[in-house]
């Protein structure tokens, strides 16, 4: 079984085509500015063009307006929204039926408690990503090279599709996988020589390990 890969964070092509001739399974980028890899719907758009209908463009953004939102979807050739703040089930129920796309929330975990966190979502949103929660110190919700857990997603009653996210690397994949059960995993800072900085080299490594699985 081969593990379905999201890069994300990228904002050059070298490291799309990497992703792409790779065999990810989505591409990801991050509208948000205080991430050092966001990118304006324009900046995308010049990314998402040669990228194959079967490989899934997704959007991050974080706590996003409306005004940006459907920049977004009219601009940087996106297939799905990736909801990366504090947005409600109410707020997620409007916004995959305003722009007509797919929805992935993101949920922070840090205890068993907080696996629990779907129900409330599950009617809204098409899909699931379990991130780690970030420090109290830091200045946005993902992207931060942390882990938690991953035992605590093992045989999780989320009903939808969902994917594991937080401090994975090359190195580690294959554990986190074996131990949380996750059938997709989604990967930014390790896969980078610095902050926003894609390494082809780390993309091919994590992006081989996955077809191994």
């Amino acid at each position: 079984m081969s593990i379905d890969v999201k890069i994300c964070g990228l904002s050059d092509q070298a490291a799309v085509a990497c992703a792409v001739d790779g065999g990810a399974a989505m591409v990801g980028f991050v509208f948000f500015p205080a991430s050092p890899r966001h990118l304006t719907p324009q900046q995308a758009a010049a990314l998402t063009g040669d990228v194959p209908d079967n490989i899934i463009r997704v959007a991050l953004t974080v706590d996003a307006d409306d005004a940006l939102l459907a920049d977004i979807a009219a601009t940087a050739g996106i297939d799905m929204l990736q909801l990366h703040g504090q947005e409600t089930p109410e707020r997620v129920k409007a916004i995959r039926a305003r722009y007509g796309m797919p929805v992935m929330k993101m949920l922070p975990i840090a205890a068993a408690a907080d696996v629990a966190g779907p129900e409330a979502y599950e009617d809204v949103a098409d899909r699931f990503l379990f991130d780690a929660k970030p420090p109290k110190d830091a200045t946005r919700p993902g992207g931060n090279a942390e882990a938690f857990d991953w035992g605590l997603l093992k045989d999780n009653s989320c009903r939808k599709p969902w994917m594991l996210a937080g401090g994975l690397t090359a190195e580690n994949l294959a554990e986190a996988v074996k131990i949380s059960g996750a059938e997709a995993v989604d990967v930014s800072s390790g896969v980078e020589d610095a902050p926003g900085v894609k390494s082809i080299d780390k993309i091919r490594a994590f992006l081989a390990v996955a077809n191994s699985l």
